[in-house]
């Protein structure tokens, strides 16, 4: 066992955005978007003691985390000049994946790995309920920034497990037939506070089979991405 209530600062904080990752939790106040970065329920103290399921999130206001494994807790703190990320040491999204359009004004954070996690896949993306192959995954966390109505590129691949949870403005996660924007066929609408059920189901043995989806903006936005990687078993 740790230190209780150990925390310290994402690697993408700064000072308009307030980030802060806590480990071993008990009897934590928060206030902010608090993500239960682990496999187990969280309860939130209250008349009536509320749930953050794995892999979820809750805007809280000075409310008591009663006990958790690992969660963390972002929230907007500086409004002005918020879309100046690239000045503060986000990336343009072209500079990492070749061919990304020039014109789309999209922008990642630095990305923090904030230990490991044993997690069920398939209990992950909701198809199992009971435990029955656990393996461990590198647990990194990063944000992305857009400014409004902009197209975050249409994808399927990832070699990770992934959900995201929408930190400022409204967007929407958006799944395609086809890698094309006139073949959607489910918005999936961000507001704070909200992390969006996994989009992928288990193809193998580290395979993941997402459909066609992107992330799109209705207003100037930040969402965080929480990624699962699995650790190599060789």
């Amino acid at each position: 066992m740790g230190t209780v209530n150990a925390a310290r600062d994402l690697a993408f904080a700064d000072r308009h955005l307030s980030a802060r990752l806590v480990e071993n939790v008990a009897d934590f106040e928060a206030d902010g978007i608090v993500v239960n970065l682990s496999p187990r329920t969280v309860f939130v103290e209250g008349q009536v003691n509320t749930p953050i399921q794995p892999w979820r999130s809750a805007m809280l206001r000075g409310k008591r985390v009663i006990a958790a494994e690992r969660i963390a807790v972002l929230k907007v703190a500086r409004l002005e000049n918020l879309g100046g990320v690239m000045l503060r040491g986000w990336t343009w999204f072209g500079d990492i994946y070749g061919g990304f359009p020039r014109q789309t004004p999209l922008y990642v954070s630095a990305i923090d790995t904030i230990g490991r996690v044993t997690e069920d896949p398939r209990v992950f993306t909701r198809e199992a309920s009971a435990v029955a192959a656990p393996q461990e995954f590198d647990l990194r966390l990063k944000c992305w920034w857009s400014p409004n109505e902009t197209d975050c590129f249409i994808h399927n691949e990832h070699p990770f497990l992934e959900v995201h949870t929408q930190i400022h403005g409204l967007g929407r996660m958006q799944k395609f037939r086809e890698r094309d924007p006139a073949t959607v066929y489910e918005d999936v609408i961000m507001a704070p506070g909200f992390t969006h059920e996994p989009f992928c189901v288990v193809g193998g043995p580290d395979a993941w089979i997402y459909p066609w989806h992107r992330y799109y903006t209705d207003t100037e936005s930040i969402w965080l991405a929480v990624e699962l990687h699995p650790v190599d078993r060789a």
